[in-house]
Parts: structure tokens; C-alpha cells; sequence
């Protein structure tokens, strides 16, 4: 550390001029695909990283679902953490932004002290003598760093990235979040529907059952004939403890997701008409725009890339302007006399000279850091370009298959009645029977299990291309 007097700086000025400068920030190009696999009905859309990412959730029209969500961006624990860095990152750029400005400080002094008479000698002929005086100060400060060097810009532009970042992380995990609640509600509601198919299908076994046990009452069946549907109504009956089980799994999850406890959620049984909405997709590189997953790895750079530039002006001088006014006295009654008036005014260079390569190796870490966002950025693009492109095709495929497995239903019910129309006309088995009804079981259940997919996959492509889109919030079905 050394200072210049000040004839001296405007020698270092063009020199410091000429080598100092904020690092610049340009967002890397990415190879993106010209179009989605798609099929139809998708429709293009119109993404902005501008507009609202939800409510999406009311696009599936159901009202209760609706108000779990708002009980979880309400109370969630998860989202206040995030709400909370993000004030906490805003306050952080106020904090940097303070430093293109002077500080302005005032300062009070009121000391008693004695001075040791075997100090230091400042003049060989005058000897010291032990002196107690009052000593009363009063001044105002003045300081400001011409940032010369860029560092303070550069300190301002990475905090400025890093709470836009915060932001984007906010936005993330509320979109995770209302995903999450969204696919535990579904999965809920599409054990409710196969709980519903079980009951029906438990009607219709006891009611075989019955009749097995009338004809043999009669002389017209065997004990096989009784034993084999009570056999499939206790599977049967299994199968619904199973489903109990993993139902209230799921409903323990919406109460946590909601900020409730556990014991004291409760959700009713509840069959609803439900259907995925017509989801619009834009171009491949709208997801740059509309995840907040992307934003927030894109801000990362810009914060990386900022420190970069702090680290490199440690490279050049450092110059700090400074000036101090006000009185001195050791008598509090001439404080503020003329003869008591103190001023200062000047400025301080600082430039390190050696330091062992801890500069260099400052600047090296952090552009591998910065290095390492970009890689960051592209594997979260990539990994955005698959989920969305996995939630295209598996709708698509998802949407036929569930359509076919109502055919299927169709079918297996009037092979019910027409084995059940035999047996009891004396033509068919008490094998025929069973066989038919486990196929109605097992259709019934497969196409409960189908929409319950096509739910949870269209949730899982609203998350994937980054939340709600523009236009109307009424359900459309597909």
C-alpha cells in the first residue's frame, strides 16, 4: 500500500483507464430444434417470460383442487423459504448498489487523557512533560471509491444477477410445488375412481356368489361352484386394502404440501368427471422464456460472469477519496472557535505489488465457476428440451390408449351379461362367470389407471414448458 502525492495521479489515470473494464456478459448460443414431435390437437402458444406462470392448475376445473393450492402457496414452508432469499437477495443489491455513492459520516469525541512524559521525543531540545487535558472533536466525513476499475459495477451487476436468479428460483419452486400438490391430488383421485370400480365389482361377486350358493342349495352346483367366486371376492376385497393404503399416502403428502399436519388433513372419497386440458406449445426455444428453472441457471452465468470482473480489478489501483471537516479544542467553550477548525482533503492509490499469485489465482476460480454455469445452462436446457418433448408423445399415446381401453370396458360388460344370462339360464359355468367379471374388473381399473396418467402426464408438461400460458383459464378438453 503506498500513496501518491497529487501531481502523481494523472500520470496512472490513462493507464488505468485503458486496462480496467467490466466484464462483459453475452448469453451463450444453444443448438435448439427447429419444432416439437407433435400430433394433434396441439396448438402453438404464445410464451413470455413476462406473463404470469399460474394459476394453471384451474385449466383441470376442479374447485378443489383449486383451493389446496391456495392453501399451499399460502403456507407452505418450502415457498417461504424461497419468498424469504428472495427479499434477502434484493436487499443484498441495495447493500452493493450503495457503493456508487459517497459516504457521509459524522463523528463526536469527548476524551480525557493524560500524555506520558517518557514518550518519544519529537525535538531532541524540547523535553516532554505528562500533560491531562480534554480533548473535544466534532467533524463531518466525506468518502468516496472511483471505481475506476470496474469492481464496484461489477459487485452491483452480480448482485443484481443473483437476485434476479432468487426470483427465478421463487417462481421455480412454486411451480414445483403446485406440480406436486397437483400430482398427489390426482394420483388420489384416481384410487378413489378405482375404489369405485372395486365396489361395483364387489356387487357383482357377492350377488354371483349368492347364486352360486342358491343353486347349490338346490342341488344344481358343486362346493367348486361356490368356492371359486368366493375366492375372487376375497382377492377382490385384498385389492381394496391395498388401494386404502396407498390412498391415504397420497393424502398425507397434499397435507404436508399444504402446510397442514398429517392427523388433522382429511380428504372425502370423491368421483370426479375430470379431463386433461388442451395444452399449447410454442417453439423449442420459447422454454428459455418460460421455465423458471432456465431463467434462474441463465442468472447464475450473469452472476459467475460478474465476478469474474471483481475479481480482476483487484489487478488495478484502488483510489479513495476522502475529506474531513470540523473542530478541535481541548476546552469545550472554544470548540467551535476558528482557531479550533480541523480540515482534510485528499485521496489514497492503493496498488498491491506482490502477492504471491493470489490475484491470478482469484481471477482463475472464478471464471472456472463461470465456466461451470455454462455448463449448468446447458445441461438444464437439455434436460428441459427432454421433459417436455417425453410429456408431448406420452399424451399423445396416453390419449389413444385411454380411448381404446373405454372400447374395452364396453366389451367386457356385455360379455358379463351374456355369461351371467347363461349361467343363470343353466347354459354357462360358474367359470364363465368369474372370467367375465374379472375382465370387467380388469378393464374398469385399467381405464381408471389411464386417466389417471393422462392427468398426472398433462401436469407433468405444464411443468415442463414452464407453468400457464396466455388465453382463457376454461378447462378445454381434448
Amino acid at each position: 500500500m503506498w500513496r501518491l502525492r497529487g501531481a502523481l495521479l494523472p500520470a496512472f489515470l490513462p493507464c488505468i483507464l485503458a486496462g480496467c473494464a467490466t466484464q462483459e456478459y453475452t448469453k451463450p448460443a444453444l443448438d435448439m430444434p427447429a419444432a416439437w414431435k407433435v400430433e394433434a390437437p396441439w396448438r402453438v402458444g404464445q410464451p413470455s417470460d413476462t406473463a404470469p406462470k399460474g394459476p394453471w392448475w384451474q385449466r383441470f376445473g376442479d374447485a378443489q383442487l383449486n383451493a389446496l393450492q391456495e392453501r399451499a402457496v399460502a403456507g407452505s414452508p418450502t415457498l417461504a423459504i424461497a419468498g424469504a432469499r428472495l427479499a434477502q437477495s434484493r436487499a443484498i443489491v441495495d447493500a452493493a448498489s450503495a457503493g456508487r455513492y459517497p459516504q457521509l459520516g459524522f463523528g463526536v469525541r469527548d476524551a480525557r487523557a493524560t500524555i506520558s512524559a517518557n514518550r518519544p521525543l519529537n525535538n531532541n531540545n524540547a523535553p516532554n512533560f505528562t500533560t491531562t487535558q480534554n480533548d473535544y472533536v466534532v467533524s463531518l466525513s466525506a468518502s468516496y471509491e472511483a471505481d475506476l476499475s470496474g469492481r464496484v459495477e461489477s459487485s452491483i451487476a452480480g448482485a443484481v444477477a443473483s437476485a434476479e436468479q432468487s426470483a427465478a428460483d421463487f417462481e421455480n419452486v412454486r411451480l414445483v410445488l403446485t406440480a406436486d400438490l397437483a400430482t398427489a391430488y390426482f394420483n388420489l383421485r384416481a384410487i378413489d375412481v378405482e375404489l369405485d370400480v372395486l365396489a361395483r365389482a364387489i356387487a357383482l361377486q357377492r350377488r354371483s356368489l349368492g347364486i352360486a350358493q342358491t343353486r347349490r342349495e338346490l342341488g344344481a352346483a358343486s362346493g367348486l361352484d361356490v368356492a371359486q367366486p368366493q375366492a375372487l371376492l376375497d382377492s377382490t376385497l385384498t385389492q381394496v386394502d391395498l388401494l386404502r393404503r396407498q390412498r391415504a399416502q397420497f393424502e398425507h403428502a397434499i397435507a404436508t404440501l399444504t402446510g397442514t399436519p398429517a392427523p388433522q388433513f382429511a380428504l372425502a372419497p370423491q368421483i370426479n368427471a375430470l379431463a386433461p386440458p388442451s395444452i399449447p406449445l410454442g417453439l423449442p426455444s420459447d422454454l428459455l422464456e418460460r421455465r423458471p428453472d432456465v431463467a434462474s441457471a441463465e442468472r447464475a452465468m450473469a452472476a459467475a460472469n460478474a465476478q469474474v470482473g471483481v475479481a480482476t480489478a483487484a489487478f488495478y489501483p484502488s483510489i479513495l477519496l476522502g475529506g474531513t471537516y470540523g473542530s478541535e479544542s481541548r476546552l469545550l467553550a472554544t470548540l467551535f472557535a476558528t482557531p479550533s477548525t480541523i480540515w482534510s482533503l485528499g485521496y489514497t492509490l492503493a496498488q498491491t505489488l506482490f502477492d504471491a499469485g493470489r490475484t491470478r489465482a482469484n481471477v482463475a476460480g472464478a471464471k472456472a465457476g463461470y465456466e461451470a454455469t455454462v455448463a449448468n445452462y446447458r445441461r438444464v436446457v437439455l434436460t428441459a428440451m427432454q421433459e417436455a418433448e417425453d410429456g408431448i408423445i406420452g399424451a399423445a399415446a396416453l390419449e389413444r390408449a385411454h380411448t381404446q381401453a373405454q372400447v374395452a370396458v364396453t366389451s367386457a360388460a356385455r360379455v358379463l351379461e351374456l355369461a351371467t344370462v347363461r349361467y343363470e339360464g343353466g347354459i354357462a359355468t360358474t367359470l364363465d362367470v368369474i372370467f367375465a367379471q374379472q375382465g370387467l374388473l380388469n378393464s374398469e381399473r385399467l381405464a381408471a389407471q389411464l386417466l389417471g396418467q393422462r392427468l398426472l402426464t398433462s401436469v407433468f408438461l405444464i411443468k415442463a414448458l414452464g407453468g400457464d400460458w396466455e388465453g382463457p383459464s376454461k378447462m378445454a378438453k381434448q
